[in-house]
């Protein structure tokens, strides 16, 4: 064998020197259903030859079966959406469901490109693919202009921080090639756009299915001069990620492979971070110096952005994964309450008051949302009054975390601002944030100390003090049984109080309804003062229906382990309307009441309660003596 000829060799290797150091951007397609994304990107790597003979041959097949273009003569017969719609649902209904992703490159750059679903059903799929994107490329139909998905992605755009996107006003060819169409189009898009923040709108007419302005411009819309959609996604700048103004690294991993060493792995999010420097781990803010930065190429003095290392300290301090290691001299914030967007994704409605974990990278707190401060009216922007968010509507609100996090505003760390909501029950992701601000920073407000404490409350009482909260539907006898409960524990010389449902709302909670909204916060205002009454050494019994599990679990974790015992009173639904003395279920029944629990409000029986009473076998004085034993067998 030969061996090459060194000037070979060495063009060879300059090809692939500039291979690796091409520059990459990731973009997306966006815009209402039918407005011919995939098509755009199938028709896109068609030309530029960046498909493979047997993904041709693949395609021809596939559009014989699937495909819709067979009599059109420009596209060879070839649907080009088939090249990234590839579920069976997206091909046998002709629309984009899930996000789509292809990887390719040319002489100039290479590019990531997220073909994202237009039906406002998948909306959360698109903020996904968005979510990694530099550029967007949001195409218009030109026969129908703009729509309400194409205001809607382009929001989420901008709420997502891409600045730069290209208006591709696709068809072109079925309008005519008509000029005043695209004008008008990129006029109305522009005015779109100027409120929303985004800075850069390249306007393009283009017909996907035909090629136009594709790869070369269109000879049949010869008043367009720009450049054609492949040129300008290879020479447009790629912006530069917002920084922050030192060195952060979240820890993704404790690594401890032995006894002699201890390190912290993580991505360097922002600025290099060199030997020796002087670094606080944040929530704690404890403080140390860089001792080593360890990589699978071995110890370096210096790591840039983004690249992947292993961290020691030259102290013993605690780090733990969700931490912040952070250049001392200019760290992050740390709050527990802040204002965010919010993009809700969940088919049930964000309810303020409601628990969720909170994940930001890869550090899980609990989350409430305490406030709507407005939705937002995508087609408008306008600001509107909300008690409650629902699938695809995007929100301003106010959380309040659990515990304190390091964090950055979205608008200068994507990675440190960027959120998602998850529901305590069934673990999905419900909602994806921004974080805007902090409302307050953890070390202002703090427990204030006291020298008489729970215990010393107690023991002057003589009693162990306990949270009862008596669950079931109206009329299943809770009322009665803890009334009898808290009788009998009186006899015994012990301190209670009981919060009942109907006497709480003629003041605390008298500006609450029966919404599944204001079912939560007021479950969350009884919870809170129950808490209270409890670290105050009494015995409390709270009598509500407190219909979902959500809230009864959140109840829970207020309290201290065994402070707290659901008992669920177990009345079938029959069996509470025959003791209706109120007439409320033949109120709801008839339709005069809504919202009512059992009827057209739904009640979530407890799983796992700590005590089941039977109304249905036991009397209400026999099940309220058992319950005493329980709780206080002396």
């Amino acid at each position: 064998m030969q061996p090459l000829n060194p000037d070979a060799s060495a063009t060879v290797a300059a090809y692939l020197r500039q291979h690796e150091t091409k520059s990459l951007l990731r973009f997306i397609t966006c815009g209402s259903v039918d407005d011919g994304k995939s098509t755009l990107i199938g028709r896109l790597l068609h030309d530029a030859r960046l498909l493979l003979d047997d993904q041709v041959a693949a395609l021809a097949a596939d559009s014989r079966r699937h495909g819709t273009q067979g009599d059109d003569t420009h596209s060879d017969g070839l649907d080009f959406a088939l090249l990234v719609d590839g579920l069976a649902a997206e091909r046998e209904q002709g629309i984009t469901i899930d996000v789509a992703y292809r990887f390719f490159d040319t002489d100039r750059r290479k590019f990531i490109v997220a073909d994202c679903p237009g039906h406002e059903q998948y909306t959360r799929n698109m903020a996904t693919g968005a979510s990694t994107a530099d550029l967007a490329i949001v195409l218009v139909d030109a026969r129908k202009g703009l729509l309400t998905q194409t205001r809607r992605h382009s929001y989420i755009v901008s709420l997502l921080g891409i600045r730069q996107v290209v208006l591709a006003v696709n068809k072109m060819d079925l309008v005519g090639y008509d000029r005043s169409v695209f004008d008008a189009i990129a006029t109305d898009y522009r005015a779109l756009a100027k409120p929303l923040g985004i800075a850069e709108v390249t306007c393009i007419p283009v017909s996907a299915l035909k090629g136009d302005n594709i790869l070369q411009p269109a000879s049949a819309m010869p008043w367009y001069r720009g450049k054609p959609l492949l040129e300008h996604l290879e020479t447009v700048d790629i912006p530069a990620p917002n920084t922050s103004p030192g060195f952060r690294l979240p820890v993704q991993w404790v690594c401890r492979p032995d006894q002699d060493f201890r390190g912290f792995a993580g991505t360097v999010v922002s600025a290099p971070v060199r030997v020796g420097e002087e670094i606080t781990v944040l929530p704690a803010g404890t403080r140390s110096r860089i001792a080593r930065i360890v990589t699978a190429d071995g110890d370096l003095p210096q790591a840039d952005a983004n690249r992947a290392v292993v961290l020691t300290l030259t102290d013993e301090i605690d780090v733990s994964r969700g931490d912040i290691i952070a250049a001392a001299s200019a760290p992050p914030e740390v709050a527990d309450q802040f204002a965010a967007h919010l993009l809700w994704l969940d088919g049930q409605a964000l309810l303020p008051g409601r628990p969720y974990w909170l994940k930001i990278g890869v550090r899980t707190v609990g989350a409430t949302v305490t406030e709507i401060k407005y939705q937002v009216d995508v087609n408008t922007q306008k600001h509107l009054a909300a008690k409650s968010i629902g699938l695809n509507e995007v929100a301003f609100c106010n959380l309040y975390l659990n515990e304190p996090i390091a964090f950055e505003p979205y608008a200068d760390s994507h990675k440190l601002g960027a959120f998602i909501l998850i529901d305590r029950q069934s673990n999905a992701t419900v909602a994806a944030g921004t974080l805007d601000f902090a409302l307050r920073r953890a070390s202002n407000i703090r427990w204030q100390h006291v020298d008489v404490d729970k215990a010393a409350r107690a023991q002057i009482k003589h009693q162990q003090p306990r949270c009862l909260w008596f669950t079931g539907l109206s009329g299943a006898g809770k009322s009665t049984i803890a009334n009898l409960v808290e009788k009998r524990l009186l006899a015994m010389g012990r301190h209670t109080y009981l919060l009942d449902g109907d006497n709480v709302r003629h003041g605390l909670n008298n500006d609450l309804g029966f919404t599944d909204e204001d079912r939560v916060e007021n479950i969350r205002r009884v919870a809170e003062v129950a808490r209270l009454m409890v670290d105050a050494g009494l015995i409390v019994l709270v009598s509500f229906i407190s219909p979902f599990h959500a809230e009864r679990a959140m109840a829970r974790r207020m309290f201290e382990q065994g402070e707290f015992l659901e008992v669920f009173v177990d009345t079938p639904l029959e069996v509470a309307e025959q003791r209706d003395a109120k007439g409320l279920y033949a109120k709801a029944r008839a339709g005069l009441l809504q919202n009512f629990t059992g009827i057209d409000s739904p009640y979530e029986a407890p799983e796992n309660a700590d005590i089941v009473l039977d109304t249905g076998k036991h009397s209400a004085e026999s099940l309220a003596e058992r319950l005493v034993q329980a709780i206080d067998p002396d």
